[in-house]
């Protein structure tokens, strides 16, 4: 991750000297030395902490301080998530425990194996590797999910990580209850999206591992420009994968109209919107033929994601920078999404 530098000099939510404890205990002989922590930029919702003794380094995640959504920062989760798939063709990283006990750190949390590498979020970034490889790291990052959305969650463990029967209704009514629970203002075209989604269901797809924010900064590229681990599986479940490609979709979208989620995909050589869905298509039999109303389940998914982060600002429980640009891009986002289904 060495592109992903602190975004706080300290660290709010992870008490080193607690944590030092605990992971001694978990993993005797593991540190050789005291601790140092940074907070890794870029989280938007749960807290990722870099922690190392000066010649090992670890990944520490937490959910975010404050109001936090139901279900929606579940470590326990992930960390079934991860242990499922360190083994398989899925590239994660090696999850090395986890604790339960929120008397320690005020929440659940897990640590996991740091994988080297580099997260690119912002379009510079790209632009410094060229556009040849740049096409080489987007057509790899788009495949790989093709490569997750083939795995048979029975096979690995995951046969009971949700209910894929109904996934898309149930999306609908989920997200929609999370933008009662996270609403601080009015949202025009909010609910006229919802009842566009409802109104152009499509028809059900085979189910699968669903990632749940699939996108370009959530991925570790390696020196070859192939991803060396996918990361923050959060709302990962078992549903119908298209799910996840028109988000992918509508966070590559939004990126040519607002920075604040990086805008990376906008750097010369990134996959086209066409080239993506064939990178993607190459390696799946899926019928594509209604991503639309995956792209408008998507903008719906993400504005009201974003407003729970707005929320969260507002109320001063938010840690890093780029919090106060995030209102802003809820309405763009919301309207992106009736545009697919009018």
């Amino acid at each position: 991750m060495t592109d992903q530098g602190p975004a706080a000099n300290d660290t709010p939510g992870l008490d080193l000297a607690v944590f030092a404890e605990f992971f001694s205990g978990v993993c005797p002989g593991a540190m050789s030395g005291p601790l140092t922590a940074s907070v890794i930029a870029g989280g938007r919702s749960n807290l990722t902490y870099l922690v190392t003794d000066g010649s090992t380094s670890w990944v520490v995640r937490r959910p975010p301080l404050g109001h936090v959504l139901a279900t929606a920062h579940d470590m326990g989760r992930e960390f079934k998530i991860l242990s499922a798939l360190k083994d398989t063709d899925v590239p994660v990283a090696r999850p090395l425990a986890m604790c339960t006990d929120e008397s320690i750190l005020g929440a659940p949390f897990y640590v996991m194996q740091y994988v080297e590498g580099t997260t690119y979020r912002w379009a510079p970034q790209l632009e410094a590797v060229g556009p040849a490889r740049t096409a080489s790291i987007s057509h790899h990052f788009t495949e790989k999910l093709a490569v997750l959305h083939a795995l048979d969650p029975v096979s690995v463990g995951l046969g009971d990580l949700g209910r894929p029967d109904g996934y898309v209704e149930r999306q609908i009514r989920r997200w929609g209850k999370q933008f009662e629970s996270s609403k601080s203002r009015e949202l025009a075209g909010i609910y006229e999206l919802m009842a566009l989604l409802e109104a152009n269901l499509p028809p059900a797809q085979a189910p699968a591992i669903v990632h749940g924010d699939y996108r370009i900064d959530n991925v570790i590229i390696n020196a070859d420009d192939e991803v060396a681990a996918i990361v923050d599986w959060e709302m990962s479940t078992l549903g119908d994968p298209l799910a996840d490609l028109g988000l992918l979709l509508v966070y590559n979208r939004l990126a040519t109209i607002s920075s604040a989620l990086g805008d990376a995909s906008t750097a010369p050589g990134y996959l086209t919107e066409a080239e993506g869905i064939a990178s993607y298509a190459a390696v799946t039999s899926r019928d594509l033929s209604h991503l639309p109303f995956y792209i408008a389940l998507g903008s719906f998914k993400l504005a009201v994601i974003l407003e729970g982060i707005h929320f969260r600002y507002t109320q001063g429980q938010t840690v890093g920078k780029g919090f106060d640009l995030i209102g802003d891009v809820v309405a763009p986002v919301i309207q992106s999404g009736i545009a697919e289904l009018s």
